[in-house]
Order: C-alpha cells, then structure tokens, then sequence
C-alpha cells in the first residue's frame, strides 16, 4: 500500500527572537560597541513531512521549541525564514481565499484550556463564534450546530450557556477540541494538550482524539514532553532538541530501536511497571542556552558518546537504513548523529561504546 501524500511540508523552518531593547540599552551597546541585541533561534532549520491522516508526535524538554514549530504551522507566528507547504502548495504564493481556507483547515489546541478560552464568553459563543464569522454557519444555525459539536465532544448540551469557570479542566479542554473542531478541520496541532490534566482525564481526552480522528479523517500534530503519551497516540515521533529535529522514524522503531542518544536517553527516563532493580541514569547536564548554542552537534556537550568531530561539525538528518548493523524498521527512520558514519561507528567499537552487533561487519583480510 502506497503511503498517503504529504498535507503539510516544512522546509528550513526558522524562527529567529531578538532580545528586546530599549532606549537605553541601545545606547549602552553602541558605546560598549557591542553590536545588536543577541538572537535567539527557537526553531532552526526543521524539515518534516506531514502525511494526510496520520499522527506525529513531537517530543522534547522544555524550551526546545517544539511548541514555536506547532504556532508557526498554525500561522500564529511567521517564520524567520524556510516555507510550509499545504496540500502541495507554498503559503507564501497563496491568494488571499486560499490562505483563508488554510487558516480554517489548520486549527490548534492549547496546554491551558482555562487560560486559552475567553471567561467573559459563553461556551455556546465560544465555540459557534468562529464558524458564523467564517461563514460556514447561517447565525440562526448556530446553537443547532454547536449542541451536535458538543455531543462529537463528549459535553453535555445544557450547558452551552455557561461561562468556562463552572467547568473543570478536564471539561475545559474538551470545550477546547470542541472550538477546533466547529471549523471543520483537516489539521489539528495539540500543543501539550493533556499536560495540565489528571492521568485519568488524560486517558479520556486521548481517546477522544482518537475517536475524532476516525469520524473526521483528522490529521494530528501532537506536541508533548511525554513520551509515554505519545507512544499511545502517535503514528510517527520527531524528537527536538534545540529546535532541530535530531530523529524521526515510527512509534514502534523509535521505542524498540532508537539511534540518536538523546532519544535513547529520554526512553530509558520513562517509568516501567518491572519489578526488577534498574539504575537510574539521567541525562547529564542541562540544556544549553539558545542564545550561545554550542558549536557542532548541539548535544555533544551531554552525550556520552561525543568525538572531537562532534563539537565542530553538525551532523545532518539523514536516513540510517543503509548502516550496516543498524538496519532500523523503517527506511523512513532518520537521525541527525555522526554515529550513522562507518568511519564513527569502528571508533566507538574500540573505545567500547557500543556493542559489535551494531557495528559494521568487516571481512578480515
């Protein structure tokens, strides 16, 4: 079976801050001759394709600018720089009516559904607002469609005309997806969606979206820094760190046979129902500051298995399914490690950092 065809593409994603200056932080730079205010790359350079009804999980610490990425897809926030591709086509050569339907069809739901959703507005304007002023709905068929979104939801009808404040988080987050969905989406981005929940909450929340996603063919970015959530949930994993992408490959290759160390790191961190003793091994460090990232691969300076190589040159995302010894599950497995050389690989094998079976196979001679 063919793979279904890409309905979002990013392509050198970025997205650049510059520290805010006033007058007289100007002036003491220009006499220190310091030059501009320092800048901040949230999102450097990501590529990623994003398949018609499936779900990605984008997973990563806190400040890695996974939730950046999820606004700028969303077009909260411009890039600094690369393009996305809806349906085939770039944003930036769109007419003003087809950047209106991308808007439509590109929703987003929110960590905090208290503070995402207005407290002055009723949960029947909340969610019946956006499909009247877009025209999708007459004004006198508002209520009817908000009850049948509510009912899709999980919310009870008769209370379509409280206020947020006199529901709880987890009904709260369900008025969230209930907004999304009043638009008729194609795409939607859930940015830590469930974090603020309770694990029982939680549990019903994703399955709401997995039900939501068979009724109305949805496709979903899922933004989380649980890998035990989106393992339930995702089809594909990206894994962020210091707003690069550093693997990507499906659930099951990225739980059984994870290749970047970073992400071995996170799936050892995950709790385990084993009864058996294991050591617990954080990762070392913290993570860098974006405003004077390191030079070369960005983790280097907490990976264990760092070469001199890796604190000068970047490595590139790259698929791994020709390393010999590392065949991973998927072709569409990718890491951004300079483990997927050869040459690093008979490097590692001798300092003793991985294990023969995962290095190359050399004839004698």
């Amino acid at each position: 079976m063919s793979a279904a065809p890409a309905i979002l593409s990013l392509h050198q994603l970025r997205r650049d801050y510059t520290q805010p200056s006033d007058l007289v932080d100007r002036v003491g730079r220009m006499l220190r001759g310091a030059g501009k205010p320092p800048v901040v790359q949230a999102v450097a350079g990501v590529d990623l394709e994003v398949r018609s009804g499936e779900v990605i999980g984008i997973v990563g610490e806190s400040g890695c600018g996974k939730s950046t990425l999820g606004r700028m897809i969303t077009g909260i926030l411009p890039p600094s720089a690369g393009d996305i591709h809806y349906k085939g086509k770039s944003l930036a050569a769109m007419s003003a009516s087809e950047r209106h339907t991308f808007e439509l069809d590109v929703q987003m739901i929110f960590q905090d559904p208290f503070s995402s959703l207005n407290p002055r507005m009723r949960v029947l304007d909340i969610i019946g607002e956006g499909p009247v002023v877009h025209g999708l709905v007459p004004r006198r068929g508002m209520e009817n469609h908000v009850v049948q979104i509510m009912r899709k939801v999980g919310l009870d009808p008769a209370y379509r005309f409280r206020y947020p404040h006199q529901f709880s988080g987890g009904q709260r987050q369900r008025i969230g997806v209930a907004r999304a969905l009043a638009v008729n989406p194609s795409v939607i981005v859930c940015d830590e969606a469930v974090a603020a929940l309770d694990v029982s909450i939680q549990a019903q929340v994703l399955n709401l979206f997995m039900a939501l996603r068979k009724e109305f063919a949805l496709t979903y970015l899922f933004i989380s820094h649980n890998l035990g959530v989106v393992s339930h949930i995702s089809d594909r994993v990206a894994i962020m760190y210091l707003g690069r992408i550093v693997e990507i490959a499906d659930t099951d290759t990225i739980f059984s046979g994870a290749h970047h160390p970073y992400t071995q790191a996170l799936i050892k961190e995950l709790p385990s129902l084993r009864t058996d003793q294991r050591q617990f091994d954080p990762i070392k460090g913290e993570l860098p500051s974006p405003l004077n990232p390191p030079p070369g691969c960005p983790f280097h300076p907490r990976c264990p298995y760092a070469m001199p190589r890796c604190k000068t040159e970047r490595p590139e995302l790259r698929s791994i399914a020709a390393i010999p010894g590392r065949a991973p599950q998927s072709v569409a497995h990718l890491s951004a490690c300079h483990l997927d050389d050869e040459t690093s690989l008979r490097v590692m094998r001798e300092l003793g950092a991985v294990t023969a079976n995962e290095t190359t196979n050399e004839e004698e001679t």
